[in-house]
């Protein structure tokens, strides 16, 4: 039987899920374009590149590695017919059909097809399309968690025992999450972004540093046994907590090798099951960690291309400020609340945090102050590892920032210093009062909370989830001076 055609695998597409054989030929492309393109953290242009590379030298004389300027540039060194996986992005799908050549196949990577996702939308009629719903036709689907047609335990979802605060202490007692250790391919993409840089080819934000993530399937796979066995057990109570001294707590920091292709979500899915039925890993984290892949991973991956590029216009809230200065560039020391300064030094130093973090910290931030959210969206996708467009559409532009004006979600994401109080130790030694509204010690999401409910009353008048908030806004007898301090802070 003749080989397979050549097959063009994107830099998210590394896996061996990607390829039909183990002698299929590949064609590997390093664009130097894509790095101009937007300003990205330098921590994940070195993991991508980082792992292109690698997979081209796991693959030898199988991959044709081809550095270039653009796609086409690259494209037009190659010869013969060429498939392709559909790949996660507009642009990049709209470029591969419209090659000759070219043959474009379903999407992998995904635990399910966008024909199912089609199926279940069209039979939800005028209902949302809410996740929930999604998530356990998923697990139907797949059969994990699933005893005799019903869901293990008796119930689809034990996310209300996942709520946790975070313990009297300054980091939860895990093993740390797994390390890679760097080798000659990373020192040579590292010199090849640092003359890059000083030619001023490219620009980064964030900080270089060592590599935090896997740039392998080995290291991926040992990364999620090293998870499994070490901090699934404890990732279900603590997955909403946060502490200032723990960056990953309990969480996998499995999603940038995911999101590289490094891993598919099954057998992640599969693995923490396994986990579960031997009886290593309570229900509640097996859960809470499988609707993370096969719920909200597929659902934000689905939702990307059912709702449509003008999806990531949306702006219900008419949030039109632009992004200040020092959140652009990651300017952490010069941030004075403790919560959003820890975060963002996270952010700087890691290109990485947890989902908490990003939706109620950094989210929160950004949508009590009316930051265009498509802005928002964009310097997630270029500051974070795991970042890309499909992911941070839905999970920024409709979740984080409400933009959509509800269409996956039933309220915003606002809360006040209070939630931070109650999920974290970072308002034990900050600047601010968590129950302050007013005067220099105002905590700058409790009087945001205020201001982002005055300015935009009118638009969730409707919504039954805030009505008591609501009620109360006009009971606040220095609301006034509310609003007005909060929008002269210029940084918290």
């Amino acid at each position: 039987m003749a080989d397979p055609e050549r097959r063009w695998c994107f830099a998210d597409q590394l896996g061996p899920h990607f390829l039909d054989g183990k002698s299929q030929p590949v064609l590997l492309i390093e664009s130097r374009a894509v790095l101009r393109r937007r300003r990205f953290h330098r921590q994940k242009a070195h993991l991508v590149l980082s792992a292109l590379r690698h997979r081209a030298a796991e693959l030898g004389e199988r991959a044709l590695f081809v550095q270039a300027g653009t796609y086409r540039e690259a494209l037009d060194r190659v010869h013969g017919p060429l498939t392709v996986c559909g790949p996660t992005s507009r642009a990049a799908d709209g470029f591969v059909r419209s090659l000759d050549g070219v043959t474009v196949l379903p999407s992998r990577g995904f635990a399910t097809s966008r024909d199912h996702f089609e199926e279940w939308a069209a039979g939800r009629g005028k209902s949302p399309l809410r996740m929930e719903s999604f998530y356990r036709g998923a697990r139907a689907l797949t059969g994990l968690l699933m005893d005799g047609g019903e869901p293990a335990g008796g119930r689809w979802n034990l996310d209300r025992e996942n709520r946790e605060p975070p313990p009297s202490q300054d980091r939860l007692r895990l093993s740390p999450p797994y390390r890679p250790q760097e080798d000659d391919i990373d020192a040579e993409v590292r010199a090849d972004l640092d003359a890059a840089e000083r030619r001023g080819e490219v620009s980064f934000v964030g900080r270089d540093g060592p590599r935090m993530f896997p740039a392998t399937r080995a290291e991926a796979r040992r990364a999620l046994k090293h998870f499994v066995e070490k901090r699934l057990p404890a990732f279900g109570p603590y997955e909403d907590a946060m502490l200032s001294g723990d960056p990953a707590m309990s969480h996998s920091t499995l999603s940038a090798a995911m999101n590289l292709g490094l891993l598919h979500p099954l057998e992640c899915a599969r693995a923490a099951e396994s986990a579960w039925r031997q009886g290593k890993v309570p229900l509640r984290s097996a859960e809470g960690y499988i609707r993370q892949l096969i719920g909200w991973r597929d659902y934000m991956w689905h939702a990307y291309w059912h709702f449509g590029r003008k999806y990531t216009r949306r702006n219900a809230l008419r949030a039109r400020r632009h992004l200040p200065e020092w959140f652009s560039e990651l300017d952490a020391e010069d941030v004075r609340a403790h919560c959003l300064s820890d975060v963002l030094r996270n952010v700087r130093d890691r290109a990485w945090t947890h989902h908490i973090p990003r939706l109620m910290v950094l989210g929160n931030y950004g949508l009590q102050r009316g930051w265009n959210p498509a802005e928002l969206s964009d310097w997630f996708h270029r500051c974070f590892v795991d970042g890309y467009e499909w992911v941070m559409a839905a999970n920024v532009i409709g979740m984080s920032q409400y933009a959509d004006g509800g269409t996956i979600t039933t309220k915003p994401y606002a809360a006040g210093g209070a939630y931070i109080n109650r999920m974290s130790d970072y308002c034990h030694d900050c600047v601010y009062r968590p129950a302050a509204r007013s005067g220099d010690d105002a905590c700058p999401y409790t009087a945001g909370y205020w201001w982002f409910l005055a300015r935009n009353e009118e638009r969730l008048a409707g919504n039954p989830r805030l009505a008591p908030q609501l009620r109360n806004l006009h009971r606040i007898a220095d609301l006034d001076d509310v609003v007005a301090g909060e929008r002269a802070r210029h940084r918290p």
